[in-house]
């Protein structure tokens, strides 16, 4: 699944257009790397967003198309 896609569908971030611009701006690293939108996300990537003076990082436990939002946070893990 797509990297903008996947924090969608996670709620990590609201919507799929915000987080492609959030990838495209350099704020959004996966395993300690910039990572363009496109990235494929896979169990075990840890991915890092820097939300102003706030960095959040989450493991990837699953990767699913649709998910409740009730068990949008079965998706993650924070680190």
């Amino acid at each position: 699944m797509r990297l903008d896609k996947y924090l969608k569908t996670a709620r990590l971030i609201k919507r799929r257009t915000v987080a492609n611009e959030a990838c495209d701006n350099g704020l959004v690293t996966v395993n300690g790397r910039p990572a363009r939108a496109s990235y494929e996300v896979k169990v075990g990537d840890t991915i890092s967003m820097r939300f102003g003076m706030r960095t959040v990082t989450v493991e990837v436990l699953s990767v699913q198309e649709n998910v409740r939002q009730a068990e949008a946070a079965a998706l993650y893990r924070e680190v």
